[in-house]
């Protein structure tokens, strides 16, 4: 049989955040960057993500990331990220499995005890450190790019919920964040759908009524994303949170059928928007670890490096620090007869996928 495409890919989590890797069958794609490679991709092979996040070969909470060849000859390596509706600039979790996806299958040379290397990401490159014992990747910690906060305690209203209080940050990507005690519902994995459902209106409400860019990216305006924020559930962690992806565009007439999957991580550029947050409302500050515990009890931390600037706002440089692991090896096909060479969602997981 002939396949008209074969992928084959390493599936890694980080803290619970499946982040799927892929290693072969895509040779090169058009663009003088990380960047630029992106954005071809975006408008002219987006049925590659589409193939590999949607059903049968994906799930609402599954990222993907495309190993490419650096642009950038200080690069070791370089990649794409691939979400459910959108190509983030940067990715916590997701650098943090490319990383451990590189070192320990030896497509880059691991040295023990740290291995250091660059990537270059459409944000641009990234340092990264990564502790390695017996051949295994312990633990990864990357300067993330700058962060900073765009609006501090505003209002915004949000279907069945009200008026509510909000910060949003740039970690990476926009994010509209709101402390869960508003909602009267506690950070819980039993809690997960009504958490869901709350994320996606905070952050539809919160693309319509707040005015975001990113002076650098022009092309990454609005919130993309929405987090929760409470106490922690461990004594050694600072606070925990549950960060909703957008599985779908929404039907804006339709706000019963609002909703997305939670990053099963305590999420890395969520991380970094929080701390930007904190560090705008003077609660936290520089040199200071961050420990941000997810919903599945896992931690990252977090640390502010130093202050910067960009554009008008001021900003903070954070490193994150979090662990992965690999959990298989896989090859997957398309058949020229498959009825779906893009996939497919169906509401009952997807919520309300909307249209495209």
């Amino acid at each position: 049989m002939r396949f008209e495409r074969m992928i084959t890919a390493i599936d890694v989590h980080a803290a619970g955040e499946p982040g799927r890797v892929i290693t072969g069958g895509v040779l090169d794609v058009p663009g003088d960057s990380m960047r630029g490679k992106q954005q071809w991709l975006a408008r002219h092979a987006d049925g590659l993500r589409k193939l590999m996040l949607r059903e049968p070969r994906g799930y609402p909470a599954l990222c993907c990331n495309l190993l490419l060849r650096p642009s950038d000859p200080a690069a070791d390596a370089g990649f794409v990220i691939m979400e459910q509706t959108e190509y983030p600039a940067m990715s916590g979790s997701n650098t943090i499995c490319v990383v451990t996806a590189l070192l320990e299958t030896g497509m880059l040379p691991a040295v023990e005890p740290v291995t250091e290397l660059r990537l270059e990401t459409p944000a641009g490159l990234v340092s990264v450190r990564a502790t390695v014992r017996d051949g295994k990747v312990v633990d990864v910690t990357f300067e993330n790019v700058p962060a900073f906060a765009v609006h501090v305690n505003a209002s915004i209203d949000v279907p069945e919920l009200g008026r509510v209080a909000v910060d949003v940050a740039w970690g990476g990507m926009f994010y509209v964040m709101a402390d869960a005690a508003q909602f009267g519902v506690e950070l819980t994995p039993a809690n997960g759908a009504r958490l869901a459902r709350i994320g996606e209106m905070l952050r539809a409400s919160a693309s319509a009524q707040l005015s975001v860019s990113h002076p650098d990216h022009p092309d990454r305006g609005g919130v993309s994303i929405s987090q929760l924020h409470g106490p922690p559930a461990r004594d050694d962690a600072h606070g925990r949170n549950v960060v909703v992806v957008s599985t779908g565009r929404l039907d804006w007439t339709r706000p019963d059928t609002w909703t997305g999957a939670i990053d099963r991580s305590p999420c890395g550029t969520g991380t970094c928007a929080r701390m930007a947050a904190l560090h705008a409302r003077g609660e936290l500050p520089l040199h200071r670890d961050f420990r941000h515990e997810g919903i599945l009890g896992t931690v990252f931390t977090g640390r502010l490096l130093r202050e910067t600037q960009v554009g008008p706002h001021p900003a903070v440089v954070p490193s994150l620090t979090g662990s992965a692991w690999i959990t298989g090896i896989s090859q997957y096909v398309l058949d020229p007869s498959d009825p779906f060479p893009e996939g497919f969602r169906v509401g009952d997981i997807w919520g309300g996928v909307g249209t495209e």
